[in-house]
Formats: structure tokens, sequence, C-alpha cells
């Protein structure tokens, strides 16, 4: 049976994981599937935000060393990336003059080829399918407006939150900077929003089904999870 380790960015991230996706994906032949924050949650009082790269590679190596039997991949916001600096992740900066259909796959490539040069030739690239979240978790939620809002309690603003989507052709192409990244949207409509629980509650009544339908680069990541199982079992056949 196959096992999968999602290194998350915050406990948004990790809820999500634990209530939406772990249930799915155990359809599809896992054993396990499990979230952990990247980098030591002892060390972040906020348990959660993103780490500089070198952090984060030194983690995902970590992992991959330890355990090489399971498939280990990641779910870290764009948004919030560095690009510059010490800090900057694999591709970030260059993602950021690109068009937005190639930001995602040149940031998750960077991502993995760092990884492989850190690890050398022992290392198989299909165990490790890196994913960041164009632009935000909270994108994710404009997949459905009217469910986002009932699903919380606030029915009154989901033509608040439909103005917004219909701004863009996909929830995911709503952009990334300190005003108009996902989160602050969200928090400007709704005041006294709270991340984990509510946007738990909202992509649980959106369901997976809907965010797959309008996030094509969620859906590619999720179909790879999901093939993953098959291709370990024909390959030990």
């Amino acid at each position: 049976m196959s096992r999968l380790l999602i290194l998350v960015e915050g406990i948004t991230e990790e809820r999500f994981v634990h209530a939406v996706l772990a249930p799915h994906l155990y359809n599809y032949g896992y054993s396990e599937v499990s979230p952990k924050l990247l980098g030591d949650s002892r060390m972040n009082k906020n348990r959660g935000g993103i780490r500089s790269w070198p952090s984060a590679r030194k983690d995902i190596i970590k992992h991959l060393k330890a355990d090489k039997k399971r498939l280990i991949t990641t779910m870290v916001d764009y948004y919030a990336l560095p690009s510059t600096g010490d800090k900057s992740w694999p591709g970030r900066g260059e993602a950021s003059r690109l068009l937005f259909s190639e930001k995602p796959s040149r940031v998750q490539q960077a991502i993995l080829q760092d990884i492989e040069r850190e690890l050398g030739g022992d290392f198989y690239p299909a165990r490790f399918p890196p994913y960041v979240v164009m632009h935000e978790f909270e994108g994710l939620l404009f997949s459905d407006c009217k469910a986002f809002g009932e699903s919380i309690g606030r029915p009154e603003l989901v033509e608040d939150l439909t103005k917004v989507r219909r701004q863009f052709e996909t929830p995911e192409e709503i952009n990334d900077s300190r005003l108009t990244a996902p989160s602050k949207r969200v928090e400007a409509i709704i005041q006294g929003y709270r991340k984990p629980r509510m946007g738990t509650l909202a992509i649980q009544s959106i369901g997976l089904a809907t965010v797959r339908q309008e996030c094509r680069f969620f859906n590619e990541w999720l179909g790879k999870l999901e093939q993953w199982p098959k291709q370990t079992m024909s390959t030990t056949n």
C-alpha cells in the first residue's frame, strides 16, 4: 500500500488535508495520507507561514531520505514564496515575469531540479511532485462563491465574493499583491474571517469535484497523487 506525506505551509492546509484530501485519496489505494508543517513547528510560534527555501529544502530532503518508499509533495502558496535574496525559492523570481499559465510549472520544475541536485543519482524524481497553490489556498474557495458564503453562515456576502470571482477567468488567477491576494480579498469582505476553521468549512461545502473543475493546476496535482498507487503497484508486480 502506498503512503503519502504532504508538506504544507500552515494550519489551514493541514486541516484541508485531514478533512478533505486524505478521505478522497484513500479511495485510490493509499494506506496513509498525512500532512506536516514545513520546518520545525515547535520553532514557529504561529505554526505555519512559508519558510525560506534553504530551510524548506533541508526539511524536504530529510523526509525524502527518511522514507524512500513514501510519496512526498508540497502544498505552499505561490503568493508568499520569497522571490529574491537568500530566502528565495527556486524559479519564483523568474516566474513573476512569465504568463500566468507558465508560473506554477516554472516554480515546481525549479524546486524539483534543486532537490535532484542535492540528492544526486539515487533520487527517483517521481517520488517528489512539488505543488504550489496559485495564488493562495483561499483562491480555491472562489470555485463556488455561493457555497463559500453559505457554508460560513454569511450568505449576504455571496454577491461580494462573486464580484471578485468575475474579474478573473479562473479562481487560480486571483492575484498576489499584498492588497489583492485571495486571503486579503476574503478578509476585506468577511470581517472576522478565521482562516483554518472557515476555510475548512468552505472547502468541504464546495467539494473537490467543483474545485477540480474550476482550478486546472490543482486538478493536475491531484491527478498525479491519484495515479501514484497504480504506478507503484505496476512496478512491483
